[in-house]
């Protein structure tokens, strides 16, 4: 049976090329919390990122009730919970009857919450798209395809 400390002896170059994505992978994972800090304090300045993720999440109609927030962002209820209260408090969310299931209450964004939102993306939006559009096609897609990749 081979040892596998014995293959990553025969491959250094390839240790150290996977070491090098596990640190850009940090620094580009740390650019993007801050770039939820910013995009937080853009909607309101009490709003933590994981409010503004919480926010975005339901603004975008991919998770309005809080099951399907902690299902999408793979967190706690209870986190859930109080960022969905502080959205209702600071007047970013507004809870409605489901018009499907009387019983049931969606998480709907305001129209204040809908304009910061906006704002905020458009800053990030301004940011990435100046640096990937200094990129030609071809090397978009095959990056694209290696995220997809990295995440499957």
């Amino acid at each position: 049976m081979t040892d596998p400390s014995d293959a990553r002896a025969e491959r250094p170059e390839l240790d150290q090329a996977v070491a090098r994505v596990e640190q850009e992978l940090g620094r580009l994972f740390a650019r993007i919390r801050m770039s939820w800090r910013d995009a937080a304090a853009t909607v309101h300045p009490d709003l933590q990122p994981l409010g503004y993720q919480v926010l975005a999440a339901i603004e975008s109609g991919k998770a309005t009730s809080a099951g399907a927030i902690i299902e999408r962002l793979q967190t706690d209820k209870s986190v859930v919970s109080r960022q969905v209260r502080q959205l209702e408090e600071l007047g970013l969310v507004e809870s409605v009857r489901d018009p499907e299931d009387g019983r049931a209450r969606l998480l709907v964004a305001t129209d204040l919450a809908r304009e910061r939102v906006a704002t905020a993306r458009a800053a990030y939006e301004a940011r990435i798209g100046e640096r990937l559009r200094a990129w030609s096609a071809e090397d978009l897609d095959l990056f694209a395809d290696l995220l997809d990749a990295l995440g499957s």
